[in-house]
């Protein structure tokens, strides 16, 4: 197939400066933000994205199609020749298979993105983040920079990328967000960079560069989730004169959310908000705004075909998850993963909606809040605390419930007569009397049967007027 025209004089001038090694001192003209980590690392995060709390991740791509063991199955096979790997080829695909031979079997025949936009919907997220391409190189739309491997031109013909965006930004009130890899695992151009120990920058300013630019020109992603340095530094990537042009220059300069993915070193370091590592969740508060990305399925962020029931969080430890993330300072991303047909298997869509029914009458503790003096509690473990001061509200997120009907909170300091508590979901105050031998108070927990239950899996408390 002949690839498609290149792109215009128009996409290419703006290219020049993005493509140029990172300078020193302030950028020319009038830009807030110059091309150094001192000058970007002081832009402040959009508040959207602390008061949303909760995205999904989707990974999705051509490694949905052996949907076996990783989305890291290419690197497994090829490169490490890790024996499961390399037995699952054997026994199930011709010789002389290759991987581009996935390609044309990821066809995304169910792929509905209005389906996907009201399950994200019902999940009570308020963003969701793409893999528009993963380390495999495969684009989830028809990019000028990757002819011939990619989903326009290869596999389901179509623009998914742009399919979910109207969806999403059509159906829903969530942000569009896309995750991005910077490197390839075996693109020539980057293995020859780094054979000269990145001396050489072919590969950027050919590649990712000019094809990070037209994703966010043309598809305005409010989080943009880079990750993927291949081991190579923030100044061969210019990821500093990228991020200098998306503060500054880019449609969606004034609402974009960026992460810390930016070039060997840069993590839990620089960019916008913190990640660290995969499946961060510290357990404790960070002076800076975080995100634990994690998985639903617990060993990979890709579809497995040989996932297991037990393999899969629950939902109560997915709830977990939230609340201890939340009360903590940080955002929560859920990662789900589709098959390659583009359908979202039950288990994950019942996660989802599981979700969002226990954020229906707890959304309140969630959403909006900030992190209060505690995040969890001295004397019961199973507690975590957020709070709205404005309203003078502490939330108490308790995980299980007692079988004395009595909670005991041992940091919140209550005055009686002015001090209300109340049980989200049902709404009646609740009898309260202040622990006698140190600080906190017991809360007399309504009698309910398992019907009159507000939700389960976790119940918040909201607190009036406490310290």
């Amino acid at each position: 197939m002949q690839p498609r025209d290149g792109p215009g004089l128009a996409l290419r001038l703006p290219l020049l400066l993005l493509l140029l090694p990172p300078t020193q001192g302030p950028a020319a003209g009038a830009a807030r933000f110059d091309p150094t980590w001192d000058s970007l690392d002081r832009r402040q995060l959009p508040a959207w994205f602390d008061r949303s709390k909760l995205g999904i991740f989707i990974h999705w791509g051509v490694f949905s199609v052996p949907s076996f063991g990783s989305e890291w199955f290419w690197w497994y096979w090829q490169k490490e020749k890790i024996q499961k790997f390399v037995d699952f080829m054997k026994n199930n695909y011709p010789p002389g298979f290759k991987y581009e031979d996935f390609g044309p079997l990821f066809t995304a025949k169910f792929f509905n993105a209005s389906q996907w936009a009201d399950i994200f919907q019902a999940s009570g997220a308020k963003y969701v983040v793409l893999t528009s391409k993963h380390h495999e190189g495969f684009t989830l739309w028809g990019s000028e920079y990757s002819w011939n491997w990619n989903a326009v031109d290869e596999g389901p013909m179509r623009d998914i990328v742009k399919e979910l965006e109207v969806a999403i930004r059509t159906n829903t009130d969530l942000r569009f967000g896309l995750y991005y890899s910077l490197f390839e695992w075996f693109h020539p151009l980057f293995l020859g960079d780094q054979s000269s120990s990145f001396q050489k920058r072919q590969f950027p300013v050919s590649k990712m560069l000019p094809e990070l630019y037209e994703l966010v020109t043309k598809y305005r992603p409010e989080v943009l989730w880079s990750d993927g340095d291949g081991g190579a530094p923030d100044c061969y990537w210019n990821s500093t004169g990228f991020l200098a042009w998306l503060y500054n220059e880019s449609p969606v300069r004034d609402m974009v959310v960026t992460n810390d993915r930016w070039g060997a070193g840069s993590i839990c370091k620089h960019g916008g908000y913190y990640t660290c590592s995969d499946r961060y969740n510290p357990g404790h508060l960070l002076p800076h705004k975080w995100e634990n990305c994690m998985t639903i399925d617990k060993f990979s962020w890709g579809y497995r075909r040989d996932a297991g029931i037990s393999d899969y969080l629950t939902i109560e430890e997915l709830v977990k998850q939230l609340v201890q993330t939340v009360s903590c300072g940080g955002n929560l991303l859920m990662n789900i993963g589709p098959t390659q047909d583009g359908t979202i298997s039950p288990i994950f869509e019942e996660r989802l909606r599981q979700m969002g029914t226990w954020l229906k009458v707890n959304g309140e503790a969630i959403y909006e809040t900030i992190t209060w003096r505690s995040q969890n509690d001295t004397v019961n473990p199973d507690v975590w605390y957020t709070s709205k001061p404005k309203e003078k509200l502490v939330y108490a997120m308790f995980l299980k419930w007692p079988t004395t009907g009595q909670l005991i909170l041992g940091q919140p300091k209550a005055t009686s007569g002015s001090t209300e508590v109340k049980l989200l979901g049902h709404g009646q105050p609740l009898h309260w009397t202040t622990l006698k031998v140190q600080n906190g108070i017991m809360v007399e927990l309504p009698h309910l049967t398992s019907h009159q239950m507000p939700c389960k899996w976790g119940w918040a408390l909201a607190l009036t007027n406490v310290m």
